[in-house]
């Protein structure tokens, strides 16, 4: 393979028409984003390692891309965007005590196994809400992701949403041992009953630990499992987390959301930093959440600003992929036009194309090459997502093209060069 024009595994060029409906979906969530009285913000493509180390709970160490710098500070791309965003936010808002609103977009890197088949470089885009707890932010980034889905033009999709304080309280309640722990947090987050149960018999549980433990596979469903997840446990810790959601999902309620909303006590994400909600957003045409985030109201004490947070990122490629399989995806706009010339007709070209751009037009300068015909022209602009092409023939004979249906009609010379004189 020449290395010196392919792209290293899990990473891949975007281009052409491709990239254009990236960046029409990238404008429709910040707008999103915006409404909602976000501001952005950037953090650094790498950060020191401690920023993503163990103790913050985020990807684990071998799926992290590390370097060193020239001091020999150990540096990793950033795999994650929320533990950048705690950084900063801890820095440079240490001393607020209001609602702080940020969103950001960027690459994130993961050196996942090949064979998971994901990117290991992703786009995304979110937002994280700052000191403030309450049920009502949890419910605005819900709110926040069901619009956006909306927006995107989905119409049948599924928000999943879990707390992950449930689980936590009834493991702390049996006891379990750090390896246990994660033992059946991984059986329960892939839904797997039968390896749960057989886990659970090496345990000295009472019989009502170990059936709450055991459902968590099959809590799934309508807001009846909020019923069902409370009649499990009198653990305080745990009905707390149900009464959580319960407020949360009566607020969904008040903005006509609770449609979009399914209950999950299964889904225990794998980042440690989360400490009560936790959601993700599905679509068919697609295996892999579109959005997904949760509330993490210890992760800012890490870097030194004790305050509750709640965020989401919305990953792209998942969401085009899902977008394009159920063909939601409408043409891509083809605003640019060709101005085509002949070499002795430079100058006209030129003072053309600076008066249309002036009126806020695309414009692309393009010399008509010896040996080449018109049709040469016509296939390349097609190829390239041009709308038309303005050719000068002559001073006097000036054609406008319309890529879309093949239409060539003359146009009057005054009506193209009306702002040339000046």
């Amino acid at each position: 393979m020449d290395k010196s024009i392919h792209t290293p595994e899990g990473v891949r060029d975007v281009f052409s028409e491709e990239c254009k409906k990236k960046r029409m979906l990238q404008r429709k969530i910040e707008k999103v984003f915006q409404a909602y009285g976000y501001q952005e913000i950037e953090t650094p493509t790498f950060e020191f390692f401690d920023v993503f180390s163990r103790e913050v709970g985020t990807t684990p160490s071998r799926e992290l891309y590390k370097f060193f710098d020239r001091e020999g500070n150990t540096l990793v791309l950033r795999p994650d965007f929320t533990p950048s965003i705690a950084r900063a936010v801890s820095m440079y808002y240490t001393e607020e005590e209001f609602p702080i609103r940020l969103w950001y977009q960027g690459s994130s890197f993961v050196n996942n196994s090949s064979y998971q088949g994901r990117l290991k470089e992703s786009t995304q885009m979110g937002v994280e809400l700052l000191n403030e707890d309450s049920p009502m932010a949890d419910a605005e980034l819900l709110a926040m992701t069901v619009r956006l889905m909306l927006d995107a033009g989905f119409r049948e999709f599924q928000l999943s949403i879990g707390h992950i304080g449930y689980f936590r309280a009834l493991a702390k309640e049996a006891r379990l041992s750090e390896e246990g722990y994660h033992q059946l947090r991984e059986l329960i987050s892939i839904k797997n009953y039968f390896g749960v149960e057989e886990l659970l018999e090496k345990f000295h549980l009472r019989p009502e630990q170990r059936r709450a433990l055991a459902s968590m596979t099959q809590m799934f469903g309508g807001p009846e499992v909020l019923e069902k997840a409370k009649a499990l446990t009198r653990n305080r810790e745990a009905l707390d987390a149900a009464a959580r959601l319960e407020e949360i999902y009566e607020i969904l309620k008040d903005y006509g959301y609770e449609k979009y909303i399914c209950f999950d006590f299964g889904m225990l994400s794998r980042f440690q930093y989360y400490t009560g909600l936790i959601f993700q957003a599905y679509t068919y045409g697609n295996g892999e959440p579109v959005v997904k985030g949760g509330r993490y109201d210890r992760l800012l004490k890490y870097f030194g600003k004790d305050a509750p947070a709640v965020g989401f990122c919305v990953v792209l490629q998942p969401m085009l992929d899902a977008l394009e399989r159920q063909k939601i995806a409408g043409p891509v706009p083809r605003t640019r036009t060709m101005l085509l010339y002949p070499d002795f007709l430079e100058k006209m070209a030129v003072r053309m194309a600076k008066d249309h751009r002036k009126e806020g037009l695309d414009v692309a300068l393009v010399p008509f090459a010896r040996g080449k015909v018109l049709e040469d022209y016509i296939a390349y602009g097609k190829r390239n997502q041009f709308g038309g092409i303005v050719y000068l023939q002559k001073e006097t004979a000036i054609y406008a093209i319309d890529l879309t249906v093949q239409e060539i009609r003359p146009v009057e010379i005054k009506q193209m060069q009306g702002g040339t004189q000046s």
